[in-house]
This record gives structure tokens, sequence and C-alpha cells, in this order.
């Protein structure tokens, strides 16, 4: 079943939802892979997601729009410029050049490391944090602990897909997270 976290009866919600791909088994055994690559594939379909979050955050004073690599690159940056706000991404490690602060953190499929420049985000920043997907939540929470030791706001993660059974947003304590298309 899919839900929504966008009120009303929104057409643009259930063409969303009928462009993202599902793929079993990928990266690994077990694992039912959400494909937002066919969702890109669509232009209306894409426009609608950008618009979405664009009329969620337009008057919400957000200095900070903070991509989580990779697909919160895709997200992220269109949502910055359309309301004004930079766009800082948030990397594996390795791949930001000058100083960076890292988080280890636990992924559905293993751990990993989030580096983000440091400076990138002033202290009163307000940020809403991108990502195409949450599952167990371990990706959003290194990104607000990213944004909380720099003294930075996070306002809201938002994602396009949430997978309700992995219980990610449980995970982020009182840090609101917005969602798109919730599969349960």
């Amino acid at each position: 079943m899919t839900t929504s976290n966008v009120g009303g009866t929104d057409d643009r919600i259930a063409r969303i939802a009928s462009t993202i791909r599902v793929i079993p088994d990928f990266p690994k055994p077990g694992i039912l892979f959400q494909d937002i690559t066919t969702l890109l594939l669509d232009p209306k379909a894409f426009k609608d997601t950008i618009d979405l979050f664009v009329e969620r955050y337009k008057d919400k004073n957000i200095n900070v729009i903070a991509g989580i690599e990779a697909r919160g690159f895709i997200f992220g940056p269109p949502i910055a410029l359309a309301i004004g706000a930079k766009f800082v991404p948030m990397r594996k490690p390795k791949k930001l050049p000058g100083e960076v602060i890292s988080e280890e953190y636990s992924l559905e499929y293993g751990t990993d490391i989030m580096e983000m420049h440091v400076g990138a985000v002033q202290p009163g920043e307000n940020a809403v944090i991108v990502d195409d997907l949450i599952a167990t939540g371990g990706t959003l929470n290194a990104a607000i602990s990213l944004l909380g030791r720099v003294g930075a706001t996070v306002v809201e993660c938002a994602c396009v897909i949430e997978l309700k059974e992995l219980k990610g947003r449980e995970k982020l304590g009182d840090n609101p997270l917005f969602v798109l298309v919730s599969e349960t």
C-alpha cells in the first residue's frame, strides 16, 4: 500500500509513485531496491516531485538544503535554487576536497561514513536534509548529527520514499520527516 504525507487528494503523488521501479535483490539478496531513475525518465513526475518540496519549503526561512550522496544530489539542487537556499553536499569519505567533519552511521546493509565541508553551514542556519529514501534512518541521523555539530537547526528531513517496515522514522527522534510516497 502507498501512502503520503501530502494532504488531500493531490494526484501528483499517484503519478510519482507509479514511476518508481522496485528491483528485488539489489544490491544484495533480500533487499527490495526502490529505483528512482525511472521517476527521472518522466519529466512530469520529476517536476511534480520538485514542486511538492518547493511548495512546502518556499516560505519557511530555509538557508540550507543538505543533499545526501548520491540521490539527494538529484533532488536537492533544484529545490535549493527554487527557494533561494544554498545546496550543501553530504558525501561519502574522501570525496570532498579540503577540511571536512565526519560521522559514521549504519545502513540497511552495512556501515558507512558521511562528510561535510567545514564552514559550509553556519551556526543558526535553518536546514532541510534531502534524500531519495529513508530506510533504517542511519543516513539521515548522520546528516542531522553533522548539521547539529556546526550549530544549524534541522527544520525537517525530506525524502521521496519511506520504507515504513524498516522503522527509520522512529530513529529520527524529534526531527520531523516529510515523505511523498510511503511503502507499507
